[in-house]
């Protein structure tokens, strides 16, 4: 069996902010995450460098999300719980 999954990701920018925003709907689970970039006034407009860590941080968010919502079904799942889906 093979299935796509999309990871929906939408930017917000100014001259010095970056917010990246991702989403994730999985089998009736749904994640959300946001990361955020902020450029030093100092340094030189960069505009994909503050793009990537903002998408990088909601990544993170998402990961960790994800994986703790699987780590949750496991623990129910050992604990004899056999609503539990998969």
């Amino acid at each position: 069996m093979e299935k796509d999954v999309t990871i929906n990701l939408h930017l917000s920018e100014d001259q010095s902010n970056t917010l990246a925003f991702a989403t994730l709907t999985l089998r009736g689970d749904h994640f959300e995450s946001a990361g955020r970039a902020k450029r030093n006034p100092q340094d030189p407009p960069m505009p994909v460098v503050g793009e990537e860590l903002a998408i990088a941080r909601a990544l993170a968010g998402l990961q960790s999300q994800i994986f703790e919502a699987a780590n949750e079904k496991i623990e129910r799942f050992l604990s004899n719980d056999r609503s539990v889906t998969f």
